[in-house]
């Protein structure tokens, strides 16, 4: 491949230019042999759209834990030392080929990644609608990010709209024609998600500003004939650095590559996403809870080793409310403290026992996961919260009627526990705008 209108670079040019080439390359290019571990545990025979969430979500980290810019100055680091090395050796007028395949590759990364992330908004897995926990909750019990992801997952609606930007965006970033316009779109969006992180105290501020990073190296392109069009309003000459592929195998190869993309992170992935929305979400479980027993409830009664308490908001043990979820979770609140998760890194771990969303970034209510054994009629609670691992409650329980459940058995202290939970008929505005309209007044 040959590039037309090739001109002489100044040696400034030219050292700056093999910082950054070789600075993206390692930034886009998955070298970490982690990522690789990785893709072959995936099982492609029953691939699901978290493990191509999982290939498209790669920044490359040199030391473990969460995601931090000293990664960042070790790759400028080892791009300084190599292009002290490159330009002693080399002896190249331009590079208007490599600065062509350099950016291909960027803009390729940060399609695949705005994609990635897109499309679990378009189909509102991110933020899911909240639980009848969380819709119980004080909001001051909850963190700043987790008031953040309910806010937008009370309006899906506008949760896919910011899916159907990022997707756009990606998409205009596959052609080089529209790459430049894909890049101002990312800039706009991912700017405010990166200030979002900021103010709302998220996990994803480094790689949101990864992606911005890699937007303007791609904007960078097209930035001076932008500039002296629209600010400085004088005449500006096309873009005349274009690639000539002089070979039918390397015109095929782009193409093929191009298709493969699309089909991968755009076709498969949106089936994928759209099916994993209906069957199979990440942040919430879907193994069913006890039949018929979805809503929250009153403690009317309550006993300890026999011993009454009455309704007590201060009391570290008694129960004031419990709430039975759709899903197998249970959540009690009391006044004991909760020492809360508050994680806020995008993760997506599809085994039941794995997510924690429902509970991560609040306070005021315990939450555990439990089974049902329908033959004894006994609950086994398991608390969710990584804080309190060794914390398990067996309740046998009896339905007296369809709004009330009396259980009993041994709490985590395996003191004797016995509670009378009346079921509370309980309207959300949410719901009922949805339910009667804005337009109308509401009935509650």
């Amino acid at each position: 491949m040959n590039a037309q209108h090739t001109t002489e670079w100044t040696r400034c040019e030219k050292i700056a230019f093999r910082f950054f080439f070789i600075y993206f390359f390692i930034q886009a290019v998955p070298l970490d042999w982690l990522y690789y571990k990785q893709v072959f545990a995936i099982d492609w025979l029953h691939l699901r759209y978290n493990d191509i969430f999982i290939l498209a979500h790669y920044m490359p980290q040199f030391i473990s834990g969460q995601p931090d810019f000293v990664s960042w100055g070790i790759v400028a680091l080892i791009a300084a030392g190599s292009t002290i090395v490159w330009t002693v050796v080399d002896r190249q007028k331009e590079y208007n080929n490599l600065y062509y395949w350099i950016r291909a590759i960027v803009r390729y990364r940060l399609a695949i990644a705005v994609i990635a992330y897109g499309f679990i908004k378009v189909f509102p897995l991110q933020s899911p609608y909240p639980s009848i926990s969380n819709l119980n909750t004080a909001y001051g019990d909850f963190t700043r990010w987790k008031l953040f992801s309910i806010s937008l997952g009370i309006v899906p609606g506008y949760e896919s709209f910011l899916g159907f930007v990022e997707v756009i965006a990606g998409l205009l970033l596959l052609y080089r024609k529209t790459a430049s316009v894909g890049a101002v779109v990312i800039l706009l969006f991912t700017g405010n998600v990166f200030m979002s992180n900021i103010a709302y105290e998220g996990g994803e501020v480094v790689y949101s500003l990864y992606l911005i990073v890699f937007a303007l190296f791609v904007l960078c392109w097209d930035l001076q004939r932008i500039t002296r069009l629209l600010v400085l309003q004088k005449p500006a000459s096309p873009d005349r650095i274009r690639p000539v592929f002089t070979k039918k195998w390397q015109v095929y190869g782009k193409r093929l590559l191009q298709l493969a993309v699309i089909f991968f992170f755009v076709l498969l992935y949106s089936f994928k996403t759209a099916t994993g929305y209906k069957y199979d979400p990440y942040q919430l479980p879907v193994t069913k809870g006890l039949s018929n027993a979805a809503g929250i409830y009153n403690v009317t009664s309550f006993r300890i080793n026999d011993k009454a308490i009455a309704y007590s908001k201060y009391d570290p043990w008694r129960w004031q409310d419990v709430v039975f979820e759709e899903w197998n979770t249970i959540s009690i609140r009391l006044n004991r403290p909760v020492k809360i998760d508050s994680n806020n890194i995008e993760q997506m771990n599809l085994e039941d026992k794995d997510k924690t969303y429902e509970l991560e970034g609040s306070a005021g209510r315990h939450y555990y996961s439990y089974t049902v054994d329908s033959v004894h009629q006994l609950l086994t609670l398991q608390n969710k919260n990584k804080y309190y691992k060794n914390e398990q409650l067996l309740l046998h329980y009896n339905r007296t009627n369809d709004s009330s459940i009396q259980v009993y058995g041994v709490n985590e202290n395996r003191d004797s526990v016995f509670a009378t939970l009346q079921r509370i008929n309980k309207k959300y505005l949410l719901k009922e705008v949805e339910r009667q309209g804005r337009s109308k007044p509401l009935k509650l």
